[in-house]
């Protein structure tokens, strides 16, 4: 789940592999040729240098806002933060088996926040083998009480089985474990998965690292796709992906429906997230049209 917060201050690592900042500038990643990334995986030699200094790359230098509006925009997502954890965790003590979970979910964003442009080796050789761009991994989350009331709204329930599909950090998974259903995640980022993978085995979640656009939906009941930040050539072949699922199957998805003839809305509402308000629509694959009434505010 991702939508980048462009209020964020840039990250200033010391590692080389990391791309830090070398002489208060974004360090290019690719002025050391043939290094390692830092999981020992060798990178592409197929990424033109040229391109690190693309939007695709460096896309928080496209984003600028006034002191101002950096304030405003700060403030906002401070109270949302403040009312989405106080409503988080009122709504963990009916789960107290999740609170721990959760917990350490938020310590690890304490501890290296995803809100954060990645500028790694990985991230970027992720991005490319998926067909991807950084501007793609903008970061955002759920709120657990709007992912509940919306999961819940959609037909999750106990033996529903659940998919985030681009998963972050993996709040999504926490709610749909709340309301009872098997949760697995996918991500695309591996130091997103590593920094939470023991929170959401507590939870009873897998989160797993890979492309979401080739993830195994056979068992799928319930997709849910926090797309916001998705170029259109993405969004087709997840929907192409999600075409092969079986009938009933139903996709949560942010801001925009999954589209095609396939499909057949069942609701949208407004849920709150870390950056505000979005339209959340519910729609259902199937031949004959969805299996409960069509609902929404």
């Amino acid at each position: 789940m991702r939508v980048f917060f462009p209020w964020s201050p840039p990250v200033r690592r010391n590692s080389l592999a990391e791309g830090a900042d070398i002489g208060g500038r974004p360090r290019d990643p690719f002025e050391s040729r043939g290094l390692l990334s830092h999981d020992g995986a060798a990178v592409p030699t197929d990424i033109d240098p040229s391109s690190a200094a693309s939007p695709d790359l460096h896309d928080e230098d496209a984003i600028r806002l006034s002191p101002l509006e950096r304030l405003v925009v700060s403030l906002v997502a401070f109270f949302i933060s403040v009312f989405g954890r106080v409503t988080d965790l009122a709504l963990l003590l009916l789960r107290p088996s999740l609170l721990r979970p959760y917990l350490a979910v938020w310590a690890a964003e304490i501890r290296a926040s995803p809100y954060r442009w990645p500028r790694s080796f990985e991230a970027l050789r992720a991005t490319k083998q998926a067909g991807q761009t950084i501007r793609e991994l903008m970061y955002g989350e759920v709120l657990l009480a709007s992912a509940v009331f919306v999961f819940w709204r959609a037909g999750v329930r106990r033996g529903s089985r659940f998919v985030d599909l681009g998963a972050g950090r993996g709040r999504a998974l926490l709610a749909a474990r709340w309301l009872g259903a098997e949760a697995r995640g996918v991500e695309l980022l591996r130091a997103h998965v590593r920094a939470v993978e023991g929170a959401m085995v507590r939870a009873g979640a897998r989160l797993e690292v890979g492309d979401a656009a080739e993830a195994d939906l056979s068992e799928a009941t319930h997709l849910f796709l926090n797309w916001c930040a998705w170029r259109s050539e993405t969004k087709l072949r997840m929907r192409e992906r999600i075409e092969r699922c079986r009938p009933g199957t139903r996709v949560v998805a942010v801001t925009r429906p999954i589209e095609g003839s396939q499909f057949f809305r069942v609701s949208a509402w407004p849920v709150l997230f870390s950056w505000g308000f979005e339209a959340v629509h519910v729609s259902e694959l199937g031949a004959e049209g969805p299996t409960g009434e069509a609902d929404s505010p």
